[in-house]
């Protein structure tokens, strides 16, 4: 090696180190650069409201009230986020979709994210080009069943009409489930569940299929809900959850971290009652970053840093948003895999940190 070239070496040298020492020292929460809103919040922005493709009605998930309020788990969320991006949980448009058409209501751009009961699986994320964003409720495939047909188990069904959706993911797991057993379950498709309960009361089928949280909203609908029994067992995994068009990976991180947050809150002990007093007197810091006290995480995903403290104070807790639409005053439906993750279940949130 030359003289020259040894030169060359240790200015190189000097100058790499120079650049690792001036890296700064300062950690990276406090280098808030606040990103490119994306199209979809620019859109909602302008809009002044969050279109919310959710269920046409079931109990738990998606309803109205007798005086046409939307109600439900995943309206809780619909209001979370408006409070997130626009400081006001009243400002979302509900949008109605049916089972076939939901999917092609948010690829044409109707709605700016869908939340309704619907499963994570490959096809929808690769070959509709959706982004599945998280998983807010654990399930399976079940059968509820009129008590006359006799059975208590789901590989008792040999034979049987099963009332169902079409376009849902419902179908094929019947038929795998029964050439797996070597069984015949037949299948009467409706487009939404209150005609395939119009159909099962009138004897057309002898039974409903849909994942857990939905077959106990469908029988709290039966003209005599004693009639009817929900089998032992699941023949699926349905894990459900939210969805939006791919490519705005913003509006995304905005969806991802809200769902973490109200999973978060619940597991920190924050309620839609205390956040505020938790956001000022609390000495955790897992608290203050959940809140906005310290770390700027909203500015990270170009919103205020309140925006976790308003989707709280609308919605509660994720414990607390289950309870009001599946809990004891409710569907009564036991959380299962849908308590947190310390708690037995499979609800686990990343860290804000």
């Amino acid at each position: 090696m030359t003289s020259l070239e040894w030169v060359r070496r240790g200015l190189r040298a000097a100058l790499l180190a120079g650049a690792v020492m001036a890296l700064p020292t300062t950690p990276v929460m406090a280098q808030t650069a606040i990103p490119v809103p994306g199209p979809t919040v620019d859109a909602i922005k302008k809009r002044g409201m969050v279109a919310c493709g959710v269920d046409t009605g079931i109990p738990g998930f998606a309803f109205q009230d007798s005086s046409g309020a939307w109600k439900g788990f995943d309206v809780a969320y619909c209001r979370a986020i408006a409070a997130a991006v626009l400081g006001d949980a009243a400002k979302v448009r509900y949008i109605p979709t049916t089972t076939p058409a939901r999917f092609t209501i948010l690829q044409a751009g109707e709605i700016d994210v869908l939340i309704r009961d619907s499963t994570m699986t490959l096809t929808r994320s690769v070959q509709l080009h959706l982004d599945e964003v998280a998983i807010n409720f654990y399930a399976g495939q079940g059968f509820l069943v009129s008590k006359k047909l006799g059975v208590s188990k789901i590989t008792e069904l040999n034979g049987a009409t099963i009332c169902t959706l079409t376009g849902a993911t419902l179908e094929l797991n019947i038929a795998d489930f029964a050439r797996a057993n070597g069984t015949k379950i037949g299948t009467l498709l409706f487009e939404k569940s209150d005609e395939a309960t119009a159909a099962m009361e009138a004897g057309r089928c002898d039974g409903y299929t849909d994942d857990t949280g939905s077959l106990a909203a469908v029988r709290s609908t039966m003209k005599t809900p004693a009639d009817w029994v929900v089998l032992e067992g699941v023949i699926s995994k349905e894990p459900l959850g939210i969805h939006i068009r791919s490519g705005d990976v913003t509006w995304r991180n905005i969806l991802y971290w809200l769902d973490a947050s109200l999973k978060t809150a619940e597991e920190l002990g924050v309620t839609r009652a205390n956040a505020d007093q938790m956001r000022a007197s609390s000495a955790d810091p897992a608290v203050k970053r959940l809140l906005g006290a310290e770390g700027g995480f909203g500015a990270l995903l170009g919103l205020d840093n309140d925006w976790t403290l308003r989707a709280i104070k609308t919605a509660g807790n994720y414990g607390e948003i289950y309870d009001e639409f599946f809990g004891p005053k409710a569907l009564d439906l036991a959380r299962g895999q849908n308590k947190l993750w310390n708690q037995g279940g499979l609800q686990y949130a990343l860290p804000f940190r």
